[in-house]
């Protein structure tokens, strides 16, 4: 069986938390890793997605740990998601339209 491996970078920009896992996540970078699968027998190439992983480095008292967390396609979508509805909450609020005062 033929396995690949993708990494690519996914960009949370407030605290986020993951089904199955305790606590909140710090607003950053993380890595994702993405595992699939080579179909056989098919005329053309294709790949089933297997395992997708998140890389969650170690904060304070856990500093250079870091960790492989399982999450789903569904469960990370959601938590992007999420993020995305927060930042645009955090864009629109009052404080955020308020007009200038005038400097004279």
């Amino acid at each position: 069986m033929n396995m690949r491996s993708t990494r690519s970078t996914v960009t949370f920009s407030n605290p986020f938390t993951l089904p199955g896992y305790p606590g909140e996540l710090p607003a950053g970078d993380y890595e994702l890793l993405v595992e699939e699968e080579l179909l056989q027998g098919l005329s053309f190439e294709a790949y089933r997605r297997t395992a997708t992983y998140l890389t969650v480095r170690g904060r304070v008292g856990h500093a250079g740990r870091t960790e492989l967390r399982a999450i789903s396609d569904s469960d990370l979508k959601e938590a992007l998601s999420r993020d995305q509805g927060a930042t645009e909450k955090n864009n629109h609020s009052e404080a955020a339209l308020s007009p200038q005062e005038d400097l004279k």
